[in-house]
Formats: structure tokens, C-alpha cells, sequence
């Protein structure tokens, strides 16, 4: 009610609806480019270096079940593919194909467009402010890198 008056949001409702806006426009960008919203997770991860099957279950937080079938949808699109992991002949892990590499790219720079223009009305402080702040509570809640700087950073 007090939002509706002009009010402060607090911060758990602030967090809860900023989260859904996101996911909005990442879903949007995904349907773009034909993609499900995990499949452009996968891709994103996908960018910085191939992963072993465990290791994405836990970066994506998905049960290997459910991890198997969005590699597999993944596999069947010809944008990912699986191959012997050279540390450990018993593991596979998941690499980008070419065609992949070049469709995780393009997502990723529209995506990267979509969300960097939710924030068009901010000033470069209040930016700022929030990517600190944003960034505090990913770094203490040791969420894996699922979508990297636009410049390659962290």
C-alpha cells in the first residue's frame, strides 16, 4: 500500500519483483533466438569454458535428471555436444559447437541489451550503487557464475 502512494519499497519485495522482471526479459530475449530460458543459461555458462556434467548441476542448480534433458534438447539442436573430459577418461563434458558458440553470443549480447535497459532512467551513481549492492549479495550467497561481465570479467 505504501508503494501505491509513492512509497519505499522494501527490500524483499524490491529483490522478489526485480528478479521476476529479469527473468522476463531474459525469457524474451530467449524466445528471440528460439531458446528456452535454461537453454540460454547453459549456452552463457558455456561461453567461459566446457564443464563436466556434475559441475554444470551445480552451477545451474538442476537435478542431473533435468540436466540431462536440457543437454540432450541442447545436443539435438546442434549447439552443444558432449566429449570425453581429458582430465578424467570416465567423465564426459558439455562444449559449445561452433553454431552454438555463435548463437550463445548473440544471446548473450541481446540479452545483455534487454537488462542494461531497465536501468535506462538511472544515473550512472545510482548504478553504481546498485551493482555494488547487487553484487554484495551474490558474492555472500556464493552464486555460480551463470552470466559473466559484458567485458569477460566476473
Amino acid at each position: 500500500m505504501a508503494e501505491a502512494m509513492g512509497g519505499q519499497m522494501g527490500a524483499v519485495t524490491a529483490l522478489v519483483r526485480s528478479s521476476f522482471l529479469v527473468s522476463s526479459v531474459y525469457a524474451e530475449a530467449a524466445r528471440e533466438y528460439k531458446l528456452t530460458p535454461q537453454q540460454g543459461q547453459l549456452l552463457c555458462v558455456l561461453m567461459a569454458q566446457p564443464y563436466g556434467m556434475g559441475e554444470l548441476s551445480t552451477t545451474l542448480r538442476l537435478a542431473k535428471s533435468s540436466l540431462t534433458e536440457l543437454v540432450d534438447r541442447t545436443t539435438m539442436r546442434g549447439l552443444v555436444r558432449r566429449e570425453p573430459d581429458p582430465r578424467d577418461g570416465r567423465a564426459i563434458r558439455v562444449v559449445l559447437t561452433k553454431r552454438g558458440g555463435e548463437l550463445a553470443e548473440a544471446f548473450y549480447t541481446a540479452a545483455c541489451r534487454r537488462v542494461d535497459a531497465l536501468m535506462e532512467g538511472m544515473t550512472p551513481a545510482q548504478r553504481n550503487a546498485l551493482a555494488e549492492l547487487l553484487g554484495l549479495l551474490v558474492r555472500h550467497n556464493n552464486v555460480p557464475m551463470v552470466f559473466m561481465e559484458p567485458d569477460g570479467g566476473a
